[in-house]
């Protein structure tokens, strides 16, 4: 069953146009710096700052998947840097940078889906 967008008011950017520059800004901080790009900053910022705008929206969904995946990002890339010590840091680092790929990616096809971004575990 998929969820349909949510009527737009016509004012100012739609909130779906909005969740799309956020995946992008975090895409482009990542392909420009690395994870500490202030383009993923800037989308971090804006999904905490409108994620009240979307609430009960499938796009609320989307803000807190971009939210969680910086912070759980930015641990493991952390420990990762830690690691690099005992010479792991570098195989951990690559598998934390591949996970937020993948999660940006994840999340931003549900996005186009129309569907929330949906964790397995």
């Amino acid at each position: 069953m998929t969820q349909a967008y949510p009527p737009e008011d016509g004012k100012g950017m739609s909130t779906r146009n909005l969740t799309h520059l956020i995946y992008g800004l975090f895409s482009l901080g990542l392909l420009s710096a690395g994870f500490f790009g202030v383009a993923t900053i800037a989308a971090v910022v804006l999904a905490y700052l409108k994620r009240g705008d979307a609430a009960g929206t499938v796009y609320a969904n989307h803000f807190d998947w971009v939210i969680k995946t910086f912070w759980w990002g930015l641990l493991w890339v952390v420990l990762s840097a830690l690691a690099t010590f005992i010479f792991i840091g570098w195989l951990t680092g690559l598998i934390a940078l591949v996970w937020i790929v993948y999660r940006v990616i994840k999340g931003w096809l549900a996005l186009l889906s129309g569907l929330p971004p949906v964790a397995e575990y």
